[in-house]
């Protein structure tokens, strides 16, 4: 970073965008450096590169420049702010990661924020904060929080100084955005102060009080929608619901709060809801679920079968555990499909494995993420270490370890399997198996339908615009993949980025031409139109794999009020209906009943 703000400073002007120089993007096949010259060379091209980056996002020259100059800068100072702890926690996971991907050392404040995401509760303000330059801005307030409710704290206020209940306000501009969290939170029913410049003001400040509360982080819970598909005249109504992932107030249990927030309490509520609008089938959307609490995966599990073992695991001195559902009580006996995608996960991968071994669903979407160990949390005298002590099998006997969990019926994936997932991680364990345990599946027998439920599928998406979008998305994907360098000239990164812009809007033009909607002339009116900015069937696992987030935004989902509806939940739909239709008929669907269904 001292390099790059240095080079800003001094050459980046007089950098020439003329040359025939190309930087290589994929490290991973890259030349080590042999010397200090070769190094800088790297890192000036790097710099040309970002600058070149922020030019065609319609920057100029001098603006690029400064615009960087800021950005490092910035980094820098972070740089400069890391403390004892912070060093020793980055020592002592690289120590970790050498041995295993997922054992892991938390520092007290990673604890507590391990804590906060598993229990989608804190006591605070309720307020999204983020660094910008030296000062502290507020992002968003959460919905129903204390910050929300007081209505004298908003989005783009900064805020410049902290104080408690009595005392003195200490000055925060240039703090460390986690130390500057540590002071606004605390307890229930406590004052805390805040001095902010108001984003409407002409600088000045002024100081607000905010009662502090229990803030329920409602929108990473699972959420419910209804999907409405018309089949034979009739419309039929599937219930979805969003699983973020599998959280529980480990807390609020033990103190026996009747609220306490978790997933199955939360999927059960969503479910009696559901079943009280009078839905056709259910589908639990899986997508991004990177996992969370083990018990959770079982006891969800258990809405959807009588008792029954639901997954083994065999700890490092060989002894195989089998955990079980216990409780008896089935909430949903209807047609049932699980959605997984590369990016499903651990407990997931547990969840959609039962329901595969029970044959009490169909598992729908792309292999998932293979992460097959399992991590208890032990207290140190400094914070806690995450650590893999065993690992996960199906109850077939099957480990979830690098294979995942492998659909019914497969869907197209923007992904990159051998970038992401537990098999491209170093140090991972192997795939194995084990005996499997003895349990009873669902008298439903899925096998003798599911050819005929993939024929139907693949029948509707050579058809379908969505799905032939998604199937030409992943092989421009893959052409794009295999272009691991990038020119530094100008004028040929323009020739480039116009020929790959082309052909995205020829893509999404001939997806519209097909569904008679409105052609676009440049890329810049689809990123403008709200109806087409949040498509889920061509941007949610590009923008995953993008961000390398398993988490997308708010609910998980982008509210379906004016915008195309998810092809990928639609086509699930569409096959739980075909299911459906089979499953009451002990003959083949005709041809009829095949055009019926789609």
């Amino acid at each position: 970073l001292s390099f790059l703000v240095k080079e800003l400073k001094t050459n980046a002007s007089t950098y020439k965008f003329d040359t025939n120089e190309r930087l290589e993007l994929d490290r991973d096949k890259a030349q080590w450096a042999t010397t200090s010259a070769e190094l800088d060379d790297l890192w000036r091209k790097r710099l040309k590169n970002a600058i070149l980056n922020l030019q065609s996002g319609g920057k100029e020259p001098k603006a690029a420049i400064e615009l960087l100059q800021k950005r490092y800068q910035n980094q820098l100072n972070r740089t400069h702010q890391i403390k004892s702890d912070d060093a020793f926690e980055m020592f002592m996971n690289t120590v970790t990661h050498a041995f295993d991907p997922h054992t892991q050392y938390l520092s007290p404040r990673s604890s507590e924020n391990f804590n906060i995401n598993m229990s989608l509760s804190l006591q605070g303000i309720g307020a999204v904060l983020q660094s910008e330059d030296e000062n502290t801005k507020v992002v968003r307030l959460v919905p129903g929080g204390p910050a929300a409710k007081a209505g004298n704290l908003a989005p783009a206020d900064k805020i410049i100084g902290v104080g408690q209940t009595v005392g003195d306000m200490t000055d925060v501009i240039g703090w460390r955005l986690d130390e500057v969290v540590d002071l606004i939170r605390g307890p229930k029913g406590s004052t805390v102060r805040l001095e902010i410049i108001p984003a409407n003001s002409n600088g000045e400040s002024k100081i607000v009080s905010i009662v502090r509360d229990d803030v329920k982080l409602e929108e990473q819970s699972a959420q419910k929608e209804i999907i409405e598909i018309k089949q034979n005249g009739k419309t039929r109504r599937i219930g979805v619901i969003d699983i973020p992932a599998f959280y529980i107030d480990f807390q609020g249990r033990m103190e026996n709060k009747p609220d306490y927030t978790s997933t199955t309490r939360d999927v059960a509520k969503l479910i009696i809801e559901l079943k009280k609008e009078g839905i056709d089938g259910l589908i639990i959307d899986l997508r991004n679920n990177g996992g969370g609490s083990l018990e959770e995966a079982i006891s969800l599990t258990g809405l959807f079968i009588p008792t029954g073992p639901v997954v083994q695991v065999r700890g490092a001195n060989g002894r195989v555990d089998v955990l079980a559902d216990t409780d008896p009580d089935v909430l949903y006996e209807g047609p049932l499909s699980v959605v997984v995608n590369r990016l499903s996960a651990s407990a997931s991968e547990i969840f959609a494995g039962a329901i595969q071994d029970y044959n009490r669903g169909i598992v729908v979407g792309s292999q998932t993420f293979g992460k097959g160990t399992v991590q208890s949390l032990r207290p140190l005298r400094q914070g806690q270490l995450k650590i893999t002590q065993a690992k996960f099998y199906r109850i077939s006997g099957d480990s979830t370890q690098h294979k995942g969990v492998i659909p019914d019926i497969s869907y197209p994936s923007l992904f990159d399997s051998e970038k992401i997932g537990e098999s491209a991680l170093g140090e991972s364990l192997p795939w194995d198996a084990i005996r499997p345990t003895l349990f009873m599946a669902s008298n439903t027998d899925l096998s003798k339908d599911i050819n005929q439920l993939r024929k139907l599928h693949e029948q509707r998406a050579a058809n379908d615009p969505d799905f032939n979008y998604l199937n030409a998305q992943r092989k421009f994907i893959d052409e794009l993949r295999t272009q691991t360098q990038v020119s530094l000239n100008k004028e040929t990164r323009e020739k480039e980025r116009k020929t790959n812009d082309d052909k995205r809007l020829k893509l999404e033009n001939e997806r519209r031409k097909a569904k008679n909607l409105p052609l676009l002339t440049s890329l810049d009116e689809l990123d403008a139109d709200p109806v087409d900015a949040e498509l889920s069937v061509n941007n949610s696992e590009a923008k995953a794999e993008k961000k390398g987030d398993k988490n997308k935004n708010g609910k998980g989902k982008p509210e379906k009020k004016d915008k195309e509806r998810d092809a990928i939940l639609v086509e699930t739909a569409q096959i739980l209906l075909d299911y459906d239709k089979l499953s009451q008929s002990s003959t083949p669907l005709t041809a009829q009943q095949e055009k019926s269904a789609k």
